[in-house]
Order: structure tokens, then C-alpha cells, then sequence
């Protein structure tokens, strides 16, 4: 009988001996709880805790991701749009994250989705189709403010994607048509007017050069009787029209 009886004291106070010793890895931090006051955060290593006085709770000091699930929002220019995010975040001050917030996990990802919901409504579609990284950099300062008394640092905030109703997807789609048919005519008018000004510019140099227009028109008549023809063409040199008493009109 006391054979069993220190058997058990000896099991009991290695128990009690075991519960005493904590680890705590590199990226962790022990937040120390002693009588239900806070002690302080301890790590990374061994260390140990008075057993039944002090409790510990264990906090991962990690970049913590999550995904903030597609919400369906009215942006300010009244299109309805689903968007989704996501947040990456870390704790900064494991003491603050453990006795300022029930649940910092959660806390955060609802003040992330309340904030997504909030942004996004105030904007309209073509910002957040062109200008997401200005829209990435308010989520973020506006969520990293609200979890600061946390502990918590928001390092960013992404829009992952934006889904858009097929009626609206279409006339994007005309809207862009039209801006490239825009384009075209524009790019095909500037190369007529450039073609006329050289045209002009050629046709002046012609006119000054004495036989200029008389090799023009050589050139022009091979052009056009590279191929099989029947029609016979016979240039009559400018020069003898002026030798003849042919004068240009004023």
C-alpha cells in the first residue's frame, strides 16, 4: 500500500514537473498568464512556468494569410460586381493580440471584409478595373489602423478578382471596339495627310527642275506598260510646248 501510494506521488510529480516545462519555437511567443494577470510574453526556447498558478498561450509571430471571400458590391457608379481579396498580416505584439481582442484571427478577416465592402462601394468600376494598386494601398492603411491596438500589422492587402455581370461584359467589349475602329480611322487620316504633304513637296520640287515633270512622266508611262498592253503611249516633251510659245497660266 505505500509502495502504491509513492508510486503515485512520484507520477503525479513528474506530471506536474512536465507541465512546468514549455518550448517555444523560434517564429512563437508565450504569452504568461499568472493568477489571470498578465506576466509577459517569454521565447524562444525552454523555459518554465510555476504549474496550476501560471497558464500559458501560445502565439505564432508568422506573416498569417487569408482569403477574404467574394463579396457581391454596388460600386459608386451603381454596377454590381463580386470582388475578393486577400490579407496578409503578422502579429507584432503577442501580449496586445492575446488580452486586447477575443479573437485576432477573426477579428481581423471581418474588419478586412467590412473594409472590402466599404472601398470598393465608394469607387467607381473603371477605377477599380484601372487603379487596383491604389485601391489595394487604402484596404490596407485603412485595416492595418484599425488593428494596431491589436498588436496586429497589416503588410498588405490584394484585390485578387474582379467578376462582372455578362450584360456589362459586353458593352465593355462594344466599348472597346469602337475605341480601336476610333484609332484606325484616326492612324489612316494622319497617313493621308502625311502622303499629300510629301506629294506636295515632291510636285514643287518637280515644277523648279528644268525636265523634272518630262522624267516624271517617263517613269509613270513604264509604271503603267510593265505589263502586256495594246494602248501605245507617246510623251511630248514639255520643253518643246514651252519652245512653241505654250506658257503656263498664272
Amino acid at each position: 500500500m505505500v509502495l502504491e501510494l509513492l508510486l503515485g506521488i512520484i507520477a503525479l510529480t513528474l506530471m506536474i514537473l512536465t507541465s512546468a516545462i514549455k518550448i517555444v519555437k523560434e517564429y512563437e511567443r508565450g504569452v504568461i498568464f499568472r493568477l489571470g494577470r498578465l506576466v509577459g510574453a517569454r521565447g524562444p526556447g525552454l523555459f518554465f512556468i510555476i504549474p496550476i498558478f501560471e497558464k500559458m498561450e501560445r502565439t505564432d509571430l508568422r506573416t498569417i494569410t487569408f482569403d477574404v471571400p467574394s463579396q457581391e458590391v454596388i460600386t459608386r457608379d451603381n454596377v454590381t460586381t463580386k470582388v475578393n481579396a486577400v490579407v496578409y498580416y503578422r502579429i507584432m505584439d503577442p501580449e496586445k493580440a492575446v488580452t486586447q481582442v477575443e479573437n485576432y484571427r477573426y477579428a481581423t478577416s471581418q474588419i478586412a471584409l467590412t473594409t472590402l465592402r466599404g472601398v470598393i462601394g465608394q469607387a467607381e468600376l473603371d477605377e477599380l478595373l484601372s487603379e487596383r494598386e491604389k485601391l489595394n494601398r487604402q484596404l490596407q492603411k485603412i485595416v492595418d489602423e484599425a488593428t494596431d491596438p491589436w498588436g496586429i500589422k497589416v503588410s498588405a492587402v490584394e484585390i485578387k478578382d474582379v467578376v462582372l455581370p455578362e450584360e456589362m461584359q459586353r458593352a465593355m467589349a462594344s466599348q472597346a471596339e469602337a475605341e480601336r475602329n476610333r484609332r484606325a480611322r484616326i492612324i489612316q487620316a494622319e497617313g493621308e495627310k502625311q502622303a499629300s504633304q510629301k506629294l506636295a513637296e515632291a510636285a514643287s520640287v518637280l515644277t523648279k527642275e528644268p525636265g523634272g515633270m518630262f522624267l516624271r512622266t517617263l517613269r509613270t508611262i513604264t509604271d503603267a506598260t510593265e505589263e502586256k498592253a495594246t494602248t501605245v503611249i507617246i510623251p511630248f516633251p514639255i520643253e518643246l510646248l514651252k519652245a512653241l510659245g505654250y506658257k503656263k497660266e498664272e
